[in-house]
């Protein structure tokens, strides 16, 4: 791996560590005040992450240029899969089987970090990596 991969690869971690924070905040908020089942808790809490991450990875991790519409498209698209996947292994197992229910959010925070860098830099941002401002402003 090249220094400049290797560099990207430590932005995603740092941001996605962030948007877990914010995942597991939220999580824990709905989780510990209300008698929602796992799901809405983790629904809210997953979709408040992924805006915070997306955001932020397509500027400063993948310095994108690329179309916005067209990138969150293709992030809802594997949201589209990801999100009841997840969601419904997370009913399983923390509903259906009693598992804690933040070992199962964090089983499915790890998972979602590894799927996504690997879809964000082959398919989301293949074609316009260090493409935007903060990019060109690096090159100088």
């Amino acid at each position: 791996m090249n220094r400049k991969e290797l560099l990207r690869s430590l932005k995603f971690l740092l941001f996605s560590l962030s948007a877990g924070i914010i995942e597991l905040g939220a999580f824990s908020l709905l989780n510990e005040l209300t008698a929602w089942n796992y799901w809405p808790c983790y629904l809210i809490a997953l979709t408040l992450s992924v805006l915070w991450n997306f955001t932020l990875n397509r500027r400063y991790t993948f310095q994108s240029a690329s179309n916005v519409p067209k990138a969150m498209a293709l992030v809802f698209a594997f949201y589209c899969v990801f999100t009841p996947l997840s969601t419904w292994l997370g009913h399983c197992l923390a509903d259906g089987l009693g598992w804690n229910e933040y070992l199962v959010t964090g089983i499915n925070m790890i998972a979602n970090f590894v799927l996504e860098f690997l879809y964000d830099r082959f398919v989301v941002f293949r074609d316009s990596l260090d493409t935007n401002s903060v990019a060109r402003k690096g090159k100088k």
